[in-house]
């Protein structure tokens, strides 16, 4: 099931902009190596879902999968062919607004090989260009 927050202090959030590269969140730290954004933009919590299915379905258990981001940000949506006014329409989803540099998904316990692949099949199915990135030797 798609992941979205227990409660809010607000039902609805302004647009707001995504500036600047991500400051946190941006290296590798619970697996080996991981899926990084080279752009900003947001991340339905559908997508997330889908990414972490194709995922466990390659690895088959073998080896961990780390999810890095979370749905915080509700979108709201007017229905269809409805007219103009009338105020801000209900929330549709809830998505996960991604800097660039930030890390969406990490893989630990596999070859490398294994973590290409997997994060092959997951980078098809971002709707923002993303990257592999190893674990930098401290």
């Amino acid at each position: 099931m798609a992941q979205m927050p227990k409660r809010v202090k607000h039902r609805k959030v302004q647009k707001g902009r995504i500036k600047g590269k991500a400051t946190r969140g941006n290296r590798v730290v619970f697996g080996d190596f991981g899926l990084q954004a080279a752009e900003g933009g947001w991340v339905s919590a559908a997508t997330i879902e889908a990414g972490r299915i194709a995922a466990q379905q390659y690895l088959r258990g073998e080896g961990r999968l780390y999810i890095r981001i979370f749905p915080h940000k509700p979108i709201t949506s007017i229905p269809l062919e409805t007219r103009m006014g009338k105020g801000k329409g209900e929330p549709a989803y809830w998505a996960a607004v991604v800097k660039p540099g930030s890390l969406l998904y990490e893989i630990g316990g596999t070859t490398e090989e294994i973590a290409k692949m997997c994060f092959a099949r997951l980078a098809h199915k971002m709707p923002l260009r993303v990257r592999f990135v190893k674990r930098r030797s401290a």
